[in-house]
């Protein structure tokens, strides 16, 4: 009785899968070459063009405490308004 060794057949089918994948992504390239030239996380605007994300403005202290002051207003008129 021939022995299956299970291992290497898993790493050839593995080998492989690797192999159509490289080369799809290599066709997707040449369709899209502009994939390849962003880097991080970047959306794709309404024209098909790589646009950055928006990102927030950080908080300063005083801002962050004037949301507090207000967060905590908000609260308490709801749970006034609750009873």
């Amino acid at each position: 009785m021939a022995k299956f060794d299970v291992n290497r057949y898993a790493r050839l089918g593995a080998e492989a899968r690797a192999a159509e994948l490289s080369a799809e992504l290599a066709e997707i390239y040449r369709a899209f070459p502009g994939l390849r030239a962003r880097s991080g996380r970047a959306a794709v605007g309404a024209e098909g063009g790589a646009t950055a994300l928006r990102r927030r403005k950080p908080m300063t202290a005083a801002q962050k405490k004037a949301v507090s002051i207000r967060m905590k207003k908000y609260w308490a008129s709801r749970r006034k308004e609750k009873a």
